[in-house]
């Protein structure tokens, strides 16, 4: 019942989703682009046999860097195809992998996906995090080509929501050749809506290292700022009509040291607003944009920009992560940790929910329930002497116990797709 319901939905739900997208354009204009991909248009030139990943948005993308390097070694000279959800995802794919084929991955439409799989032929598939499409899937199974979910994850929210569909959901994930879950409760999360076995590699995120493009960036970034100590807030939210940036603004306003507040908005639609909210809050403010050296008396420095996100936390003496402060889950809290960063975060963290809960129990990050809560963990934070506190030492050595997760997924897939055809190395 719910498999002819999906199926008749989509020859009509195309045209809402058109409406979205013409919508979204207006605040971003790269939603307007690329369209024929999102609705079944054949690529003019499409990649086959590939490594195909796919990677919604930033985060997902990012995550799949350590991931393809693993895969890479054990399938060399096997073409990239990476395929995304967002402008901002195949924005970052275009720059992280410069030698992969991006493009959108369609709708799930049963014609559509089945178009995009015979014209591309993948030697396997790497669905990045939670991403459930049954018509992908089951057409996945039904072609012959081994899918993955890989940095699997899936929180109770979450669950509760596919339970209510289950009887569309359990073929799909039963239709996978293998699960790749972050946690034990990601693992028995996923098995409940049907996935066959799941096994626990950890998460590829505490595998990703800051690029040399990103060190060098970083260097700029201090060069502008000048020796002040710099407080970054990293991937902040606009949630439910909700402001996260707003917040942390208001809440600086008590603020008396010389601490430079950054502010990265998660979403480029909300640089603008980021950047009146702080005048209007009195604050002196300049973008990053401007390309000019932070004045001495600047206050707040709102970095409008994608794909930097590394470089901010390099120049942090203190971060904080988005998304958390708002009812969103929570942003990426292990990149500032990767940078050695001393890491604050709010009550809403869903989505890292145990890799929260392990850096709180090692002592390299502080959580709080409030704007004003962060603002008085910054003031701790710096008057220990920020990024060189010994509070620096336990993240180093939270994050070298977690490393190692892209390659046990890699050597799983491997495995899986060498008994279907002898292709590892």
């Amino acid at each position: 019942m719910f498999q002819w319901l999906y199926d008749v939905l989509w020859r009509f739900v195309p045209v809402l989703i058109r409406h979205r997208l013409r919508k979204r354009a207006e605040k971003s204009p790269a939603y307007r682009e690329n369209w024929g991909e999102r609705f079944g248009k054949p690529h003019p030139h499409p990649v086959s046999g590939a490594i195909w990943i796919h990677a919604v948005s930033v985060g997902e993308t990012r995550a799949a860097l350590p991931l393809v390097n693993e895969l890479r070694q054990r399938f060399p000279g096997v073409p990239l195809l990476i395929t995304q959800m967002t402008p901002t995802g195949r924005e970052t794919a275009q720059a992280v992998f410069p030698d992969a084929q991006c493009r959108y991955l369609p709708y799930d439409r049963k014609a559509w996906v089945r178009q995009f799989l015979r014209e591309h032929r993948p030697l396997f598939g790497v669905l990045m995090e939670t991403e459930i499409w049954p018509n992908l899937m089951t057409a996945c199974r039904e072609e012959g080509i081994p899918l993955f979910l890989a940095n699997a994850r899936l929180s109770e929210k979450s669950l509760k929501g596919y339970l209510k569909i289950l009887s569309l959901i359990r073929p799909a994930a039963a239709s996978l050749s293998g699960c790749l879950a972050q946690t034990e409760a990601d693992a028995a999360r996923l098995m409940r809506i049907g996935v066959r076995e799941s096994s626990v590699c950890g998460n590829t995120k505490y595998d990703m290292m800051p690029s040399e493009s990103m060190n060098i960036l970083a260097d700029k970034f201090k060069k502008r700022i000048g020796g002040r100590p710099v407080a970054v807030c990293g991937s902040t939210r606009v949630y439910k009509g909700e402001d996260e940036a707003e917040k942390l603004l208001a809440a600086w306003r008590k603020y008396r040291g010389n601490a430079l507040l950054v502010i990265v908005p998660r979403h480029p639609e909300h640089f603008q607003t980021a950047f009146e909210t702080a005048e209007r809050f009195g604050f002196k403010v300049q973008r990053r944009s401007d390309g000019l050296p932070v004045a001495a008396d600047t206050q707040v420095w709102i970095g409008d920009s994608m794909g930097e996100l590394h470089a901010y936390y390099l120049s942090a003496d203190v971060a904080f992560v988005g998304g958390s402060l708002v009812d969103s889950g929570c942003q990426n809290i292990i990149e500032p940790l990767s940078c050695h960063v001393p890491t604050i975060f709010g009550f809403s963290t869903y989505n890292f929910a145990q890799a929260c809960s392990h850096a709180l129990e090692a002592g390299a990050a502080i959580q709080v329930d409030s704007a004003d809560g962060w603002r008085e963990a910054v003031e701790s934070v710096l008057a220990q002497g920020g990024s060189g506190a010994p509070m620096s030492e336990r993240i180093e050595k939270f994050i070298s116990q977690h490393r190692g997760a892209s390659g046990r997924m890699a050597e799983m897939i491997c495995q899986t797709v060498r008994n279907a055809d002898s292709v590892c190395e």
